[in-house]
Formats: structure tokens, C-alpha cells, sequence
């Protein structure tokens, strides 16, 4: 694989980047990333409720 470029280090393991795989340095890290999505360890902050909110307070009830 080449490096993408010296200063591109992969996210998850800190190598450096593969061209084939940015921002990644393999297809296990994509998939790591990937899995880290899937589990909720990454969050989007926001101000909104969710939209099934409102059905789990139905459900509390």
C-alpha cells in the first residue's frame, strides 16, 4: 500500500495512511471505525429529540 501522505495518520491506530483505505491505513481499521459507529461509541451532539422520544414516554407511562 502506499502512504497517503506523512501527515495523514490513521484515526484508529495511528499508521500512516493507506491511499486505498483514507483516512484509514487498512480495511481492518475501516472496520473498526465502522464497528465503533454501529456500538454508539461516536456521538452528533444535538438540540433535537429524537423521533421515537415520544414513544418511549408512552411506554413509561
Amino acid at each position: 500500500m502506499k502512504a497517503a501522505n506523512n501527515n495523514n495518520k490513521c484515526p484508529v491506530c495511528g499508521a500512516p495512511a493507506a491511499v486505498d483505505f483514507h483516512p484509514f491505513c487498512s480495511g481492518r481499521c475501516q472496520d473498526v471505525d465502522l464497528g465503533r459507529w454501529f456500538n454508539g461509541n461516536y456521538v452528533i451532539p444535538s438540540e433535537e429529540t429524537p423521533a421515537n422520544k415520544d414513544i418511549e414516554d408512552e411506554f413509561d407511562q
